[in-house]
């Protein structure tokens, strides 16, 4: 029997349209002869819609906008009582980034609907979308990262001459103002004078009631992919190289001028320094499923953790697939493998006693 592999997507977010680019990548490598395809698409009103099933290729990701359907969350049900039940689904796949969808909100659902789904779990994606607690967590692991500090707009509404001469004095030249909550660089800006930092400050608070003011590392930006549930693995590592001063959204999705190195040259001592880092930030965030860990590694060979990605890019080109390509497992079996760890995750948690 087939697995019903629901597909979500969409989501009120600003990273709507890179959640699309995603949904269709995947819903075009599933194999279906093992999984029915069904859409669930969120609109950017926040309204759930699910399609028929897919049985073919999807060509336009204007396809994938569904406009008619169920509603898709009478439609999920709580968890089949009876297999054959075409309303229900077997497993969850969210291909949902940044807020309402990475953050934990949507897990949260699907733990109250009791249905297995791909990734982390609600305090993982959370704990991954504030880039503030998830560098907390990182100090108290050990792990080694950049200097930083962050404001809430309410505080930089009231003093933002204090918030400044705070970056200035324990961050200082040039830094990265970004919002906490949000994927994808969307609002981040390299600050290099005062003039830079209050531009910045005013952007990212238009994306998120917190921000995050970071010191700027010189040194390569690399990454390593780990997927796995309490046994976790790493790939090998990738190296990004943009044209640009720093990895922003545009060059991530829309002007191609980045270069994607996989495997990174690297010594075999880096690459199990930031494996071993990836595993630790791993376990002290209790992820599971699948997370992108990105690192910079300076001239001396010193490393710096800088942040984890619940929900990396996944489209056959993105980075962490791509990691997984060069590590052996093509896209196709990096989906199953992926839905397989959801399942075993979900089985695991239904033998926990939940009565006294």
């Amino acid at each position: 029997m087939k697995v019903k592999l629901g597909v979500l997507y969409g989501g009120k977010s600003p990273e709507h349209k890179v959640s699309l680019q995603t949904a269709l990548s995947v819903i075009n490598a599933v194999d279906k002869e093992k999984f029915t395809v069904i859409p669930i698409y969120i609109t950017t009103e926040g309204q759930w819609v699910r399609g028929a099933a897919i049985t073919g290729e999807v060509q336009d990701v204007k396809q994938l906008e569904l406009k008619q359907g169920a509603p898709a969350l009478s439609t999920l049900a709580l968890r089949p009582t009876n297999a054959e039940d075409e309303q229900t689904v077997d497993v969850i796949f969210p291909l949902l980034h940044g807020p309402n969808g990475e953050d934990g909100t949507v897990q949260g659902l699907l733990e109250l609907l009791n249905i297995p789904y791909v990734g982390n779990g609600v305090l993982a994606s959370a704990v991954g979308m504030d880039k503030v607690i998830m560098k907390n967590l990182f100090a108290q692991a050990g792990l080694n990262q950049a200097k930083y500090v962050s404001f809430l707009k309410k505080e930089w509404e009231r003093s933002a001459e204090e918030a400044y001469t705070i970056v200035e004095h324990e961050i200082g030249y040039p830094c990265f103002v970004k919002p906490a909550n949000a994927g994808s660089s969307v609002g981040i800006n390299k600050c290099k004078t005062r003039a830079d930092l209050e531009a910045a400050f005013a952007e990212a608070f238009r994306y998120d009631r917190k921000i995050i003011v970071e010191e700027a590392i010189v040194g390569r930006e690399v990454e390593i992919g780990v997927i796995g549930n309490d046994e976790p693995i790493c790939s090998v590592v990738g190296e990004i190289v943009p044209k640009k001063e720093f990895y922003d959204y545009e060059a991530k999705y829309q002007d191609g001028d980045t270069e994607l190195i996989i495997p990174a040259s690297i010594t075999e001592e880096e690459y199990e320094t930031i494996k071993t880092m990836a595993l630790k930030a791993f376990k002290a965030l209790d992820l599971s499923g699948l997370v992108r860990a990105d690192f910079f590694l300076t001239a001396d060979g010193t490393v710096y953790i800088n942040e984890v990605n619940t929900m990396p890019g996944f489209t056959p080109f993105s980075m962490f697939p791509l990691l997984w390509k060069h590590s052996g497992v093509s896209y196709t079996q990096l989906i199953e493998r992926l839905i397989q760890l959801a399942i075993e995750r979900h089985q695991e948690k239904q033998q926990i006693t939940y009565t006294f």
